[in-house]
């Protein structure tokens, strides 16, 4: 049974744009497989679950193929079942507070008043 590494593997199927970067992200824990917490060497087989963590959201995978090195999208598309959970509703963005044309540069209290509204 042939084996590879997770961090080549999330990298190879361009989860990660560095394998350097993919091997952070299993040390940081970010990364498991079979729901157990994966280290940079971990070995993936077919049929394995990994799911990793980004930061915009969970995403579960079932490797279907393994690839030891980095292919073209289409290929990597190919090496796995993405069974992630839809991500979550987009919250409603508040406006964006505008100023009138020609009003000149906003006054002390007005600034506090935008940045506090923008959340600062």
């Amino acid at each position: 049974m042939e084996r590879v590494r997770v961090d080549a593997w999330v990298w190879g199927v361009r989860l990660f744009k560095t394998r350097s970067a993919a091997a952070a992200a299993c040390r940081a824990g970010h990364v498991r497989v079979n729901g157990d917490r994966a280290k940079p060497a971990t070995p993936v087989v077919h049929g394995d679950e990994v799911t990793v963590v980004l930061p915009e959201r969970t995403r579960v995978y079932e490797v279907t193929a393994l690839l030891a090195k980095r292919g073209s999208a289409t290929v990597a598309a190919e090496c796995f079942i993405d069974r992630s959970p839809p991500p979550p509703p987009r919250e409603f963005v508040a406006p964006v507070a505008m100023r009138e044309r020609g009003a000149g540069r906003p006054t002390k209290r007005e600034r506090r008043d935008i940045e506090r509204f923008r959340g600062h």
